[in-house]
């Protein structure tokens, strides 16, 4: 998997007197799901809509199975499939109908059925689009996405909106599609998404890429363990759990103490001896190891959602 299959290089989109995208380079290997990770409005979008060509970049080149995206872009997507953050269908479209009408568009698809069933919607095939539940929605378009057989298919936020059961089944289906052998590239703000489909991830902010890598590199690359959450009441001053063994720094969120350990096992056994010695309370307690989370708040001194 070392062949890459999207080269993007120095791209760059200006909105007016906004740089919504900045010099942003980046490759993806074929066959591989590629992430880019980043809050609303970091560029995300703007970024795959211009190598999907319904925008035009004011910089930088664009490559997608070696042709380019300027200059062929009907040659581009012929070869690509593409689920955007939103869409409509007319209302009186059926599920059916809507994958035919899309095939139609290339000089080559998939059997329709067939794919219908592949995605579960095989009994939805007469139903109404705009009947069909959230996620089989979002099924729909990715059936659509998928009805030219793509090399690349470009997935924009593509779980947005779904409740935790459908986010997973969608995640399964990517998953899925990218074992048929399709390089799939993805945008997402959700931190578990990423971690869980990716095989590499570019996160994003302010219209640059700021890191790019596996999860495990990038996780790897803190100088954390990981962090302690709990609920203590304000009978403990802020220097004295700055001073538990292995804390580099704490924050105060609402009603808890999040404590950012370089030794996770020392700031726990430090702070129930404290908490002991004081005969205070242990409200609440949670240990977690470092996440992407913690990989964007080291790199942008912001949390994704903030």
């Amino acid at each position: 998997m070392t062949d890459s299959i999207v080269q993007v290089k120095g791209l760059a989109k200006l909105y007016g007197d906004v740089l919504a995208v900045e010099n942003v380079s980046f490759a993806v290997r074929a066959g591989e799901i590629f992430g880019i990770l980043g809050p609303n409005g970091a560029g995300k979008t703007t970024t795959l809509e211009i190598i999907e060509g319904l925008r035009q970049a004011d910089a930088g080149t664009v490559t997608v199975d070696g042709l380019d995206v300027r200059r062929q872009r009907r040659a581009v997507q012929q070869r690509i499939g593409v689920q955007l953050q939103a869409s409509t269908l007319p209302d009186l479209l059926r599920a059916g109908e809507a994958l035919d009408l899309f095939a139609s568009l290339y000089p080559g698809s998939l059997p329709r059925d067939g794919l219908l069933e592949r995605l579960g919607l095989g009994e939805r095939r007469r139903t109404y689009a705009t009947d069909l539940s959230g996620g089989q929605q979002q099924r729909l378009s990715l059936a659509l996405a998928l009805v030219n057989d793509p090399k690349v298919l470009f997935l924009d936020e593509p779980t947005t909106g779904l409740d935790p059961q459908a986010r997973r089944s969608v995640w399964e289906l990517i998953s899925e599609i990218r074992r048929d052998g399709k390089t799939v590239v993805l945008t997402t703000h959700y931190m578990e998404e990423a971690e869980t489909l990716c095989d590499r991830i570019a996160i994003m902010d302010r219209g640059k890429i700021v890191a790019l890598d596996t999860p495990r590199e990038l996780i790897g690359q803190l100088t954390e363990e990981g962090s302690i959450e709990c609920s203590l009441g304000d009978e403990l001053p802020t220097d004295v759990l700055n001073d538990l063994s292995g804390v580099v720094r704490q924050e105060r969120l609402e009603q808890t103490v999040l404590l950012r350990s370089v030794d996770l096992n020392g700031t726990l056994v430090a702070l129930l001896q404290l908490l002991t010695e004081r005969g205070l309370p242990l409200n609440t307690l949670q240990v977690r190891t470092p996440t992407l989370e913690d990989v964007f708040l080291s790199l942008t001194g912001h949390r994704l959602r903030d």
